[in-house]
């Protein structure tokens, strides 16, 4: 039943926002360029999805179109924008995909056709991926999109949609074989391996920016702050393969070999135990105690409906009522259990540790070993060393930072394994 509501409900939702649409109005998020316009109604309702040009940012999306056409690339525009101290959509910084966004899709600066003043919606759906359960976007066939013309909300005219919708169509064709081949071959690797792109995808961040660290060619990483955006000065690069190497090097050397995992993880293990027996004790002494006071507030009640109300009884109820509030209160703000730590999880993560290098690659276990992976290591944190090309790789992570449980007074860095590894030209 509730779930035939749901259903009517989105129906309903859509056929509204497709009258809103065929009316002139935004039926979606709001756009780079533009604002809300509030209004209400002879009733005081709000009236919804008008929009109207911000002519400040009108000007930078009409310099995106025109330098964008005579040949400057995505990622110089908007390294140029964010030296200007242009902020971008959301106040953000710009980035090469927000101005490049995707043809198909109709996103990004280049292929709003709003700017034309042409809105359209329904280009996509969204649905439940089975294999993740996340919501995913699938485009709809062009015969379902709606277009209105908005001529009042037009800030690129046709010559100049048309001069970047050209460059496009060259770039394309240009670059239509290598794109087509390099798509194909990494869709085959990634439905063979069954695992993320790379093994330490999310996990990379930039020492100087706090940005990530991502594949700016086909194997190696950089900063995206500042091979997209040109806000950050750390311009090393490293070799995919060989940061692998180097992690897994530091996890062995420090979950492997140290003496003194066993012995911190049994007193993380111990007094993490401790606190939660704590907890739960508190938790089943505050429930009785609550069944207790509703028990004595509920007999009251009762006295009273059979007329044998007593002055006195009224203060009782007031201090029960009382009792019975801070309680509540008590249980509200009480942190939610936890799982005990099982006391051989220094063994557990060392075996996991020393197969890691056998199964990458397998293609069953690849995925498990690198979702293995993203327990271990919270962050990989890439900063510049002294040296040229040299870059310092730092771990962190929960399983880290308990191997200085045994050892407080020691400097805190000790949860971090530090390797310096020498980006390859």
């Amino acid at each position: 039943m509730n779930a035939l509501f749901l259903k009517d409900l989105a129906k309903k939702t859509h056929r509204g926002l497709r009258g809103r649409v065929e009316k002139g109005k935004a039926g979606g998020g709001l756009c780079y360029g533009y604002r809300v316009v509030k209004k209400t109604d002879s009733g005081g309702e709000p009236i919804r999805g008008d929009r109207e040009i911000v002519p400040e940012q009108a000007e930078v999306v009409r310099r995106i179109f025109h330098e964008f056409a005579s040949g400057k690339s995505p990622k110089a525009i908007a390294a140029d924008l964010n030296k200007d101290g242009i902020p971008g959509p959301l106040g953000r910084a710009w980035g090469d995909t927000s101005i490049r966004g995707h043809a198909s899709r109709g996103t990004g600066i280049l292929n709003n056709e709003l700017y034309t003043g042409v809105l359209v919606w329904n280009r996509q759906r969204f649905v439940k991926d089975p294999s993740t359960g996340k919501r995913v976007s699938r485009p709809n066939p062009e015969s379902e999109w709606i277009r209105t013309e908005v001529p009042h909300l037009r800030i690129a005219d046709d010559e100049l949609w048309q001069a970047a919708k050209a460059r496009q169509q060259q770039i394309a064709m240009l670059f239509e074989t290598t794109t087509a081949g390099m798509r194909e071959a990494r869709a085959k690797r990634l439905h063979a391996a069954r695992r993320p792109v790379s093994l330490l995808s999310g996990l990379l961040s930039c020492g100087c920016c706090g940005g990530k660290y991502g594949l700016i060619l086909r194997d190696r990483f950089g900063c995206l702050n500042h091979h997209r955006r040109g806000t950050c000065n750390n311009n090393r690069t490293i070799v995919r393969a060989r940061i692998e190497e180097r992690v897994l090097s530091g996890l062995k050397d420090r979950l492997v070999c140290a003496e003194s995992v066993a012995e911190a993880v049994r007193a993380y293990a111990e007094e993490m135990n401790r606190l939660n027996r704590e907890r739960r004790a508190q938790a089943e002494a505050d429930r009785k105690a609550l069944e207790k006071v509703e028990r004595a507030i509920a007999g009251i009640i009762v006295a009273i409906e059979d007329g044998m109300y007593q002055p006195v009884m009224k203060a009782r109820a007031e201090e029960l009522e009382r009792q019975k509030a801070e309680i509540m209160g008590r249980m509200a703000e009480a942190p939610a259990d936890v799982p005990d730590v099982h006391p051989n999880i220094a063994t557990i993560y060392r075996i996991r540790v020393v197969v890691f290098t056998e199964v990458l690659n397998d293609p069953v276990g690849g995925r498990e070993a690198a979702e293995a992976l993203c327990s271990l290591v919270g962050e990989v944190v890439l900063s510049p060393g002294s040296k040229r090309g040299e870059v310092i790789a730092e771990l962190r992570g929960e399983l880290l930072g308990i191997l200085d449980f045994a050892n407080p007074r020691q400097d805190h860095r000790i949860g971090e394994v530090r390797t310096k590894v020498e980006a390859s030209p």
